[in-house]
């Protein structure tokens, strides 16, 4: 057997050490059983993870489930929640044994899985899935809207934020290099997307780079445009929960709950997505409006705990970056990633829910302006009215726009409609709009997210022209040439 060096055997002593101080709280009950303390991470403002996160914690089912499970166990269970800001601090506190069970981004968890594996005591395996979105575009790079830059080319010795080692980064260095650059072109600024967030809107950077809901919120409130979505590169992201492996083996029934609960409130959330947004909104500060882009029917997440192939694939192609960076040596995929506690929570019908990539929660409902069917998802959108209790839905953009114009004065809290060029949900406010007057007249105005998109696409037919959200509402209507 290979001897460890000194620095590897302090290392797994400091580790263990950690664990045992993590593991004292717990103590004996007044009705003589044990107290099992359970340290769970999240990040509350990443609505990626709201159903292992925020709106789990919301909702009670995981103490409600432990609580089950003491009354015949005669084990008394209290989960301690702790808030983060991104993955790297959570993983910090893993390693420290604080930690039993978190969540966070797909390249947050690899650093998480490598640095762990050193440490027995502390080796996490990825046991589930929050949410996804196939194509990457859960991380954007936004400027404000007064900037000239119109491509990825245009930040060239320009400062930009961004999370160094998230998904976000990865995303933009990849962009970077499909663009001819290199990430040594732009200086790059490490920082918690609050904080670019705060740099982007007072002038001290030029652009950020970030994962949800940090680019999408700014868009939202005006103070950003989009520059670049991360769809573009058609690498799936997504955000995981992780569990200490030795935590799972010792306390199953307690994996199982969480895991249980976690399944329980994304059939909640992909129910009733409007009372869900309206809930997290509640308990974050962020807007209603922004968490709806987001989990909403044909929302940018899927929310879905499976372990599908695609993003396990999507895993393997992220690791040479971290490697690159310097953030981790190696990490066996195989046995990092875990689905055998969601196996025995499905039953039978696991590699069905696992192998399927339909919409857990699309847009459907009668078009009551346009008449018909939202069935396409890729056209079908909705608008949220002030007051509502539901949105209404639009076969198409253009039905969207329609459905405000005649909205009797009634104020949009926000419309959603799927960008021409990839198909990601965005602010039909916030979108450079195209008018083709060739086409049906349900399907003249052409929502983009970027408008160098628009820009393309009009050149390339004869009368297309590019129209401000403002002006798209006044042509909705307006008869062909």
């Amino acid at each position: 057997m290979r001897r460890r060096s000194s620095a590897a055997r302090a290392g797994g002593l400091l580790a263990g050490l950690a664990i045992l101080l993590a593991t004292a709280s717990c103590g004996t009950d007044p009705g003589g059983g044990d107290t099992v303390v359970v340290h769970v991470g999240y990040q509350s403002k990443t609505i990626n993870t709201v159903t292992a996160g925020t709106l789990l914690r919301d909702r009670g089912t995981f103490e409600a489930k432990l609580a089950e499970i003491g009354e015949t166990s005669g084990v008394t269970y209290r989960v301690e929640w702790h808030d983060f800001a991104s993955g790297p601090p959570l993983t910090a506190e893993m390693l420290a044994g604080k930690i039993d069970i978190g969540s966070m981004g797909d390249y947050p968890a690899l650093v998480n899985g490598a640095k762990t594996a050193k440490h027995d005591d502390v080796r996490s395996e990825l046991v589930s899935v929050t949410g996804y979105n196939l194509a990457g575009s859960l991380n954007q790079v936004v400027v404000p809207v007064g900037s000239p830059a119109r491509t990825l080319a245009d930040l060239k010795g320009k400062v930009v934020s961004t999370s160094v080692g998230s998904a976000a980064h990865g995303m933009l260095v990849a962009a970077l290099r499909r663009a001819g650059l290199s990430p040594d072109d732009l200086r790059v600024l490490n920082q918690e997307p609050s904080v670019g967030a705060s740099a982007l809107e007072g002038g001290q950077v030029d652009a950020l780079a970030q994962f949800v809901p940090w680019p999408q919120a700014m868009i939202f409130s005006g103070e950003a445009r989009l520059l670049h979505d991360g769809g573009a590169g058609r690498l799936p992201t997504f955000h995981a929960v992780v569990a200490r492996r030795s935590f799972g083996e010792q306390r199953p029934e307690v994996l199982r709950a969480f895991l249980e609960a976690q399944r329980e409130t994304t059939d909640h959330l992909n129910a009733d997505a409007l009372a869900a947004a309206e809930r997290v909104a509640k308990l974050t500060g962020l807007p209603a409006e922004v968490i709806y882009l987001y989990n909403g029917p044909n929302g940018l997440v899927r929310f879905d705990p499976t372990i599908k192939p695609e993003l396990v694939k999507a895993l393997e192609q992220d690791l040479p970056f971290l490697k690159d960076l310097g953030s981790l040596d190696e990490l066996d995929l195989d046995a990092f990633v875990n689905d055998a506690h969601l196996r025995r929570i499905y039953g039978d019908g696991y590699d069905t829910s696992r192998g399927s990539l339909d919409s857990p929660n699309p847009i459907k409902g009668r078009d009551e302006v346009c008449g018909g069917e939202a069935a396409d998802p890729a056209k079908a959108s909705e608008v949220w009215f002030a007051g509502a209790d539901r949105t209404a839905v639009a076969r198409t953009p253009t039905c969207l726009l329609r459905h405000i114009a005649t909205g009797s004065g009634d104020r949009v809290r926000a419309g959603y409609v799927p960008d021409t060029a990839t198909g990601t949900r965005v602010f039909a406010h916030a979108a450079t709009w195209v008018l083709d007057p060739k086409a049906a007249a349900d399907d003249r105005l052409l929502p983009f997210a970027i408008r160098a998109d628009a820009d393309a696409y009009a050149r390339e037919g004869a009368g297309r022209r590019v129209l401000t959200y403002d002006a798209a509402l006044a042509a909705v209507d307006e008869p062909n040439p």
